[in-house]
């Protein structure tokens, strides 16, 4: 799935879940003062290193997905292996939250190929989440940058691409967000998009 309804005056604002625990926090906090509410698609290794995340992620309105074990390049790993990676993230959500929760996106690509789209549905994952927006923020541009590749190609329904762990996201938030409420659209949940 690349994007949501197109008549919905909302997007989605999705997060690769890695990086610094207290720069996440610090994200969060951002997204929240402005009013969105976001999926954060974890690494398993990292939610293992910061379990206390899981938590202050659903605490705060958000919700909860997979983005594989270690966030290799799934694509090129045989089935056995793509099977590891999300069960292993799975197994971890299912830990901290009684959950596997509803999204799995696939780590290093955008695309699920047929190998990861079967063994996300045997995980229990019947829909793999891309995007039709990339921040490019991974690339470490300035804020005004990563607000910039937002607001140039977001509309109604759009599915963004952005990260935890990068400073220039964390500084990006407060106007992206008032930019897409001047442009009409609210950042939800991707289940809250999908409704």
């Amino acid at each position: 799935m690349t994007h949501g309804p197109p008549d919905t005056p909302a997007l989605a604002l999705t997060f690769h879940g890695d990086g610094a625990e207290a720069q996440a926090r610090t994200l969060l906090g951002e997204l929240e003062r402005g009013g969105a509410r976001v999926t954060v698609l974890a690494v398993g290794s990292w939610l293992s290193a910061y379990p206390r995340m899981a938590a202050r992620i659903l605490d705060g309105g958000h919700e909860l997905g997979n983005h594989t074990q270690h966030h290799l390049a799934i694509a090129d790993l045989g089935a056995a292996d793509v099977h590891a990676e999300i069960d292993g993230c799975a197994a971890v959500l299912k830990g901290l939250t009684g959950s596997i929760g509803r999204w799995f996106r696939p780590s290093a690509t955008q695309y699920a190929n047929d190998t990861i789209r079967a063994e996300a549905a045997r995980v229990g994952y019947p829909v793999c989440l891309s995007y039709d927006v990339d921040a490019l923020d991974f690339t470490d541009p300035d804020p005004a940058a990563v607000v910039r590749a937002v607001i140039e190609a977001a509309g109604n329904g759009s599915i963004v691409s952005m990260h935890f762990g990068h400073a220039a996201t964390v500084a990006a938030i407060p106007e992206l967000l008032d930019r897409l409420r001047q442009r009409g659209l609210r950042a939800v949940t991707m289940t809250e998009l999908m409704r």
